[in-house]
């Protein structure tokens, strides 16, 4: 059972909202659009929130730490496949951001393995405001050049995030690395000045 507070109900409320999302868009619901860009919306406000409020009152959980990334990654991800079957997207437009998106997860893994914490970056921060635009603009337009252009920019950023995600860690633990052969360095050096004294 997780711990119940506001943060954990809207990381789970955002979980549940992507069934609907999906049946939304894909059923034959009347206004399916305008209910799935209501849904997408509220779903993308509590993802906002639930980092605010949890950071704000000192509410970070481990399900949060857990369950907050898989939810976002479960709502961009079942919008695209979505997408993808209306033909309002390119499949290979899906694949990058869904690949990078498990590639980024598989990396704060292993860096969480060695003990490194990768928090969001600026590049992270943009690369969610440009899928949530895009997203957005996907379901309520049909087909308009600045569309497409969001399209594109929004692959971009999710690969340059990618890569400075990459880039970020492979620097992180080059630095650790280096510093704790230095320490090792110097604690041999002063063995060895502590011998000699000795001798």
């Amino acid at each position: 059972m997780f711990p119940v507070n506001v943060p954990n109900v809207l990381t789970v409320l955002r979980i549940l909202l992507v069934p609907v999302l999906v049946v939304a868009l894909l059923g034959e619901t009347p206004n399916g659009d305008l209910w799935a860009a209501i849904v997408f919306a509220l779903a993308s406000l509590t993802d906002m929130l639930d980092g605010y409020l949890a950071r704000s009152r000192n509410a970070i959980t481990t399900f949060g730490k857990l369950m907050d990334p898989i939810a976002d990654k479960l709502l961009i991800i079942a919008a695209l496949v979505a997408l993808v079957s209306l033909g309002r997207v390119e499949a290979w437009v899906a694949m990058v951001i869904i690949a990078r998106e498990f590639a980024v997860t598989a990396l704060r893994m292993a860096a969480t393995s060695q003990g490194v914490v990768i928090s969001a970056s600026f590049f992270g921060k943009l690369k969610t405001c440009f899928q949530i635009a895009m997203v957005m603009a996907l379901i309520l337009v049909d087909h308009a050049l600045w569309v497409d252009l969001l399209v594109y920019a929004t692959v971009a950023v999710t690969v340059a995030s990618g890569a400075d995600y990459f880039f970020g860690l492979r620097k992180t633990l080059g630095a650790r690395d280096r510093a704790a052969a230095q320490a090792a360095r110097e604690e041999r050096a002063a063995a060895r000045s502590g011998a000699e004294r000795a001798s």
